[in-house]
């Protein structure tokens, strides 16, 4: 845990977690899959590798690659599972 891309992946991934555990054990069935965090899990793996290799080689279009690769995790998040939708 060195660099921003560290702990902003961590912190999103930490942030799925939560959302998965909470429904997972919430009344009736869950309303998604857990392959549906697959996506997001590596996509934050993917942008932390290109945002660390970034860093260390000062190549900035990894860099970008990187934040790019964030902001459509957390699209996805936003989109396909939803985390501030209430439960009905």
């Amino acid at each position: 845990m060195q660099t921003v891309y560290d702990w902003v992946t961590v912190a999103i991934f930490a942030g799925l977690i939560v959302i998965f555990l909470q429904r997972s054990v919430g009344e009736g069935e869950p309303q998604d899959s857990i392959l549906s965090y697959l996506p997001p899990a590596i996509g934050c793996a993917v942008a932390n590798y290109f945002g660390n290799e970034g860093l260390e080689q000062n190549n900035v279009a990894f860099q970008v690659l990187a934040a790019l690769g964030i902001v459509a995790v957390l699209a996805y998040t936003y989109y396909v599972i939803k985390p501030f939708q209430g439960r009905s």
